[in-house]
């Protein structure tokens, strides 16, 4: 063989491992991220309406200034009269400021609006960002304006203090709370820890 038939031969061998790489890497999915959704579909005999259900969904999503929320559920039902709701079970949901902590939600279940990513999680809600956990029952979330409305049994714990209320709110872009009870004779439960 001479050096332009082996010098032809070794080109061809590169732009072929080359191409191969090339196809691996954007047009197959690696394996390891590959979940198996199951998707099922029923109809609901007494209120004559569908739903489809989805095993171990994930969205994720981002606005103009760079915060990313990102919310996971072991099973979301999706009626077909209102697809852009989705009810959730299981729930765990990540919120993502830009040039702030991250803060992880978690609850038994929610209520997911596709549309302006609106979330109401409720049951065994809880929330944890450093320093700082708050539990309750329910949780108006709604990421375009970052802001949180805690209400019933709410149980606010952090370094120092905890607090013992009906309801609080909560500006997670600026950390602007206000804590307060529904009923205006009742006052603010403050524990201090050591």
């Amino acid at each position: 063989m001479n050096k332009k038939t082996g010098l032809q031969a070794v080109m061809v061998l590169v732009i072929i491992i080359i191409s191969l790489w090339f196809y691996l890497k954007y047009f197959t999915k690696n394996l390891e991220d590959v979940k198996e959704t199951r998707v099922i579909e029923k109809i609901d005999e007494n209120q004559n309406s569908t739903s489809t259900y989805i095993d171990d969904i994930n969205y994720v999503s981002s606005d103009t200034k760079g915060n990313k929320y990102q919310i996971t559920a072991k099973q979301a039902e999706i009626k077909v009269e209102n697809s852009d709701v989705m009810f959730l079970r299981n729930v765990v949901a990540f919120i993502y400021i830009k040039d702030s902590e991250m803060v992880k939600i978690t609850s038994n279940f929610g209520k997911y609006n596709s549309k302006n990513y609106d979330t109401i999680f409720s049951e065994n809600v809880i929330v944890i960002y450093p320093g700082h956990k708050i539990t309750g029952e329910y949780l108006d979330f709604s990421f375009l304006s970052n802001l949180g409305t805690f209400t019933e049994n709410v149980v606010y714990i952090g370094e120092k203090t905890n607090l013992f209320a009906d309801k609080i709110e909560m500006n997670l872009t600026t950390k602007d709370t206000k804590i307060f009870m529904s009923d205006t004779g009742k006052k603010v439960l403050i524990e201090g820890t050591r």
